[in-house]
């Protein structure tokens, strides 16, 4: 058994040999640096690639953020599955995380809507889940994929409850992103408060880590107010990140929750990312955020996949 990087992006074949659901992202992640060779590590015996993991980054030249890769060969007896895939961890990680494990970027793992209910599909799921579980990690949330698609309606704009106007600067959606960090139902928002972070500090990290870096126009990015008065009630940040356009984010603020502004909110939203004639649209939210899930369906976004994140603490 050969444990190693890959030699550099002329191995990508090898490294295509298990697969996963983004395998087509992987040449252009190498092109634009998103990935490295020597952050992709495979197991190899006799020619027959039996485990391969993998990080990535969202800055060309950045740590890594994220690891997004870590398939296994589901044909071998279950016992040797296991020490295939901690020993490809172990040695990966140790030449590719900080030593401290708190600091080991989270995985996330994109896994199909009803993935419990087909008893091969929750094996591998479960088999790659142990072998993280026993470095330290655990399952911080179980998430919703959505996506809505060309051809669904869209509410047009009535000029009802809520005007919209494009996000000024950084501030004026901080602003309104602290409040709605304090009653968050995420749960990466809670992690951030748990660990000890203001609700400012705990929105400007989302800021800083995610919205600063879309390349899509921030005049799409649009607060909402009472159109009697004024008064914001919430914001929504249409993007487009690497691979698609999304929501990025919504929220509504904690004084205006529960009277349906939510619904429209989202709609401008995806109005803006509609006439852009985009092939689809994707967001995910919370299994356990209810409301916003249910927001989602009204507005025809449908749940085509499920997401586990996993992260480390000391």
């Amino acid at each position: 058994m050969v444990f190693r990087p890959l030699a550099g992006p002329e191995e990508l074949d090898l490294f295509c040999r298990l697969s996963y659901s983004l395998d087509h992202e992987l040449a252009d992640d190498l092109a634009r640096g998103r990935r490295r060779p020597d952050w992709m590590w495979v197991a190899v015996r006799d020619g027959r690639v039996l485990g391969r993991i993998s990080w990535w980054t969202g800055q060309a030249g950045g740590d890594p953020q994220a690891l997004d890769f870590f398939d296994l060969d589901d044909t071998l007896p279950a016992d040797e599955r296991h020490a295939v895939g901690a020993e490809l961890f172990r040695r990966a990680a140790q030449a590719v995380l900080p030593e401290k494990r708190e600091e080991w970027p989270e995985y996330g793992r994109f896994v199909p809507a009803d993935w419990r209910e087909d008893p091969a599909v929750r094996d591998a799921v479960e088999a790659r889940t142990k072998v993280l579980e026993e470095t330290g990690a655990r399952l911080l949330v179980e998430r919703l994929r959505l996506e809505w698609r060309p051809g669904t309606a869209v509410p047009a704009a009535d000029g009802g409850r809520l005007v919209f106007r494009q996000v000024r600067d950084r501030e004026d959606l901080l602003t309104l992103m602290t409040p709605v960090m304090e009653g968050t139902l995420d749960a990466h928002g809670q992690a951030d408060l748990a660990r000890g972070l203001s609700p400012r500090e705990a929105a400007e990290l989302h800021y800083d880590e995610e919205f600063a870096h879309f390349t899509s126009p921030r005049e799409w990015w649009r607060i909402a107010e009472l159109a009697d008065g004024g008064e914001p009630v919430g914001f929504v940040v249409p993007a487009r990140n690497s691979y698609n356009a999304i929501i990025a984010y919504l929220g509504v603020l904690p004084a205006h929750r529960g009277r349906g502004h939510i619904d429209e909110i989202l709609a401008e939203g995806t109005r803006v990312l509609a006439s852009q004639e985009v092939p689809r649209i994707r967001a995910a939210t919370d299994l356990a955020n209810v409301p916003m899930a249910r927001a989602f369906a009204r507005g025809g976004y449908l749940n085509f996949e499920r997401a586990l994140n996993l992260t480390w603490s000391p």
